[in-house]
């Protein structure tokens, strides 16, 4: 019979023997505790790194990072060639994109998607050559169309009529050549372990099947655009290949149906490969991932009578996400009794949605440990929250956590890689924290974190900001 307590707690959530385990799935394969019950990353103990830089603090393991972007490389280089064609792996940069993940990401043999003039000047001023980057986004500007132009990049993903013609416009004006894709939308959207296929999908990018090969015909036409194939993506956090089999399978029809007046080199199919954030999360391998789905395609070519095009993927949270710890500390913590004879523990912490705006914006599920020792006592069911004025502040929904934690305790939640800090505010005018790699016992400041003073810079009606600290 379940306890008030147990009421509170998802089904999915599962108590767990030892409120201090770390579960491997969620966190880098190098973290561990010390002889102190400490969390150590990269060989590096959390209260090492807060001593050094402070609480919020985003760590990135620069291994983890590697070897995930590797397996992707290579497993899909094995599957491409399993059935003689070859497959490109670009790292979707929107994940999180510093400079030195950018140069990692090169070192490891991947190339990088990035969606606005932000993120390419990113990229190149990370070394990126311009022929490894794609562009993609809804609405690039003409400046952005024009800069991606000038430094020669690879790859410009259209997504509208308009856009066709500004590029067209662009290349006629500077004599260039730009290769493109084009976005297709194919009416499957996955989440998760579920897919939805339908004939028509409500959403921003990209053109509708109908409505794609009169876009190809007019790029054919246009004698400074080289058409170089489709590209399509299902959605985000995707466990399972069903969604990616039925979209390319939607997708080469009309790959088949474009041959008829010219070649079709590349079909590109996105990513949106999940990772675990929670314990009971079990996402695809990604060897897994690569077989099926690369079958999937030479299969659909095979029964159409056509050759398998060369093949690119787009994995971003899938390399970055488990590679990302946030560590924090505690300030308060306290229990509400609720009406149903329930108790919740609240345990608050110096950060919250200026850091992590995804359980505000997604309902996403996180996961969280003591970092800075070993706790004591039985797990009790606790919701750890951030500083903002917010009801909706929520770090980690439901988890437990030892029955001792107390302020000046540090907690570490994992696999916030991708998508914490590029959503990063200054909410309440909290400053962003900085980001730190680690590696083989070393740690480095890849991204510094903001001031107060770096946040009041940008008010107007402050004389000297520097003066507030």
């Amino acid at each position: 019979m379940l306890s008030p307590a147990d009421s509170l707690a998802p089904e999915w959530l599962v108590e767990p023997v030892d409120a201090n385990d770390l579960p491997t799935a969620v966190w880098p394969a190098s973290t561990a505790r010390d002889a102190h019950g400490v969390i150590q990353i990269g060989g590096v103990a959390a209260t090492d790194l807060v001593h050094a830089y402070g609480t919020p603090l985003l760590v990135i393991d620069e291994d983890e990072v590697r070897a995930r972007a590797r397996a992707f490389r290579q497993s899909f280089d094995r599957a491409a060639a399993d059935h003689g064609t070859t497959a490109q792996v670009y790292y979707a940069g929107k994940a999180l994109l510093t400079t030195t993940i950018a140069r990692w990401i090169i070192d490891e043999g991947l190339r990088v998607d990035v969606c606005t003039g932000g993120e390419l000047e990113v990229a190149l001023a990370a070394g990126v050559a311009p022929a490894s980057l794609g562009f993609h986004g809804n609405n690039k500007s003409v400046a952005e169309l024009e800069r991606a132009v000038e430094v020669g990049i690879g790859t410009i993903i259209v997504d509208s009529a308009i856009e066709i013609e500004r590029l067209s416009a662009i290349t006629a004006r500077t004599e260039a050549t730009q290769r493109v894709l084009v976005r297709v939308i194919s009416g499957v959207h996955a989440e998760t372990h579920d897919f939805l296929a339908t004939a028509h999908e409500d959403q921003k990018f990209g053109f509708p099947l109908p409505e794609a090969e009169q876009a190809v015909a007019r790029i054919r036409e246009i004698p400074g655009l080289e058409f170089a194939g489709l590209h399509c993506h299902i959605g985000s956090q995707i466990f399972g290949v069903a969604g990616f089999r039925e979209s390319a399978s939607r997708v080469l029809e009309l790959h088949a149906a474009l041959l008829e007046s010219g070649p079709v080199p590349q079909l590109n199919l996105g990513g949106g490969f999940g990772i675990a954030y929670t314990s009971v999360d079990d996402p695809t391998p990604i060897e897994t991932l690569a077989g099926e789905i690369v079958t999937a395609v030479a299969e659909g070519c095979a029964a159409r009578g056509i050759s398998i095009p060369a093949l690119s993927f787009e994995p971003g949270r899938a390399i970055v996400g488990t590679a990302g710890v946030t560590l924090y500390e505690v300030g308060t913590t306290k229990d509400v009794a609720l009406e149903s004879g329930a108790t919740r523990r609240y345990i608050s912490v110096d950060g919250g949605m200026s850091d992590n705006a995804r359980p505000a914006l997604y309902g996403a599920q996180f996961s969280a440990r003591l970092a800075s020792r070993v706790g004591v006592g039985s797990p009790q069911l606790s919701r750890v929250v951030g500083k903002h004025c917010e009801s909706g502040d929520i770090v980690v929904d439901h988890e437990f956590l030892p029955v001792d934690v107390t302020p000046g305790d540090l907690l570490a939640v994992p696999a916030t890689g991708a998508y914490c800090a590029p959503l990063a505010s200054n909410y309440n005018h909290v400053p962003r924290p900085p980001i730190v790699a680690v590696r083989d016992g070393r740690s480095t400041v890849i991204v510094r974190g903001e001031t107060i003073a770096d946040v009041l810079s940008r008010d107007a009606g402050i004389d000297a900001p520097e003066a507030h600290r």
